[in-house]
């Protein structure tokens, strides 16, 4: 749904609020409304991408970032306002922040922010939305208590989910490089050592608790050691990604701790993994940006971080985070109070079709069969042609089980 509500609002509006090549430095204007003049004419983003090559290509990054955000809504938000909440967001948040981040008219790029991929636009963004969302939303049914089982219900879907993650990033990473040059071999390079670094530092920080090799531990410092390695992608050489895989899993591992402080129900720890991911990942960039790394392209000059005793650097990488994380936590915020007082838009699922299910309440599909049979034995409905006395008795003691 995010894949198709922000299509539309990319083409809509989306592409123009933060491409326009007549933006400003927060946000850009509708000369491009409805895709109007976007062909075959050098982009923004490099004179040899041409426009509409560029639009759908920064129109994904939009279509990720909503699909982020909105994981806070699992298990017991409405699905209506929550795709009234992406158009809206995307309009309000993500367009401006894209805009002045990777525009050539934006304040943050004309500063001399470094992010080659989406530490703030991508990540911070989503994570401080998620974070606004779990909040308004408030804790699921059961939450804080041994009520509810609330542990993933298919470690494959996570590991191939991941897998997905994994390979798609180098289309994020090295594609930012706009070009098939030696820059984006070398953010290929640094992304995939970080992920590797990310999920083995998670992994070992598990197993000193629990003693166990945790295959979900490992996704989710893999996605971290991505998450962090966004930003300095195209900036950074491969012994700092070893740093960024580190220092980007062990943050993030200690932030999943901040949802009990914050008594929050981050249902995906969206905030933990993408929001400090990214602000981990920005600083490091100010610290390990290299010149050199930068010019593999043959034509970015940039005058690097602390490499390069560019100490300033890191003030540029925190006044990015700060205003992103804090533009976009403000404003989802209001967009969900104000949704949350439109009739029919209440953000909140009722307590009943909670404990129905959202996939029943809101989809009305199951994604496996058994679970609706098991629903209808356990409540005395008839269950199918084939289905005998003895069977029916027998999936009510497993469920009993």
């Amino acid at each position: 749904m995010s894949v198709g509500v922000i299509s539309f609002q990319w083409f809509f509006w989306g592409y123009s609020l933060a491409f326009s090549h007549t933006a400003g430095p927060y946000i850009g204007d509708l000369r491009n409304f409805g895709f109007k003049g976007v062909l075959a004419a050098p982009s923004v983003g490099s004179t040899k991408v041409p426009d509409l090559l560029f639009a759908i290509f920064q129109g994904m990054f939009a279509a990720i970032t909503v699909a982020l955000a909105v994981g806070a809504v699992a298990e017991r938000g409405r699905m209506l306002p929550c795709i009234v909440f992406m158009f809206v967001w995307s309009t309000i948040v993500y367009d401006p922040i894209a805009c002045w981040t990777w525009n050539s008219s934006g304040w943050v790029y004309n500063l001399g922010g470094l992010d080659f991929a989406g530490g703030t636009p991508v990540h911070i963004a989503s994570g401080s939305a998620a974070l606004a969302y779990s909040l308004m939303l408030g804790k699921r049914r059961g939450h804080g208590t041994h009520e509810l089982n609330y542990r993933p219900h298919n470690v494959t879907h996570v590991v191939i989910g991941t897998v997905f993650l994994w390979v798609g990033w180098f289309g994020f990473n090295a594609g930012s490089a706009l070009s098939a040059n030696l820059r984006a071999v070398m953010a290929a390079v640094v992304t995939n050592l970080a992920a590797s670094v990310g999920g083995v530092t998670w992994c070992l920080l598990d197993y000193r608790l629990e003693k166990k090799w945790s295959t979900v531990g490992f996704c989710s410092g893999v996605i971290a050691g991505l998450v962090a390695i966004t930003p300095g992608s195209g900036f950074v050489p491969p012994w700092a990604a070893v740093v960024f895989g580190i220092v980007g899993a062990a943050a993030c591992n200690y932030g999943t701790k901040l949802k009990y402080l914050l008594r929050i129900d981050d249902a995906l720890d969206i905030f933990a993994v993408h929001g400090i991911g990214g602000i981990a990942g920005n600083v490091m960039t100010g610290l390990f940006a290299a010149d050199y790394i930068a010019h593999l392209d043959g034509s970015t000059e940039i005058p690097g971080g602390w490499l390069n005793h560019n100490y300033i650097q890191l003030g540029y990488q925190l006044a990015d985070s700060v205003s992103g994380f804090a533009y976009s936590f403000v404003l989802s915020c209001v967009i969900l109070l104000i949704l949350n007082f439109i009739p029919g838009l209440s953000l909140r699922a009722s307590e009943d079709d909670e404990i129905m299910g959202i996939d029943d309440a809101e989809i009305g599909e199951f994604a496996y069969d058994y679970v609706e049979i098991t629903r209808d034995v356990i409540t005395g409905v008839e269950g199918s042609d084939h289905m005998s006395k003895n069977s029916s008795s027998d999936i009510v003691q497993e469920t009993k089980v």
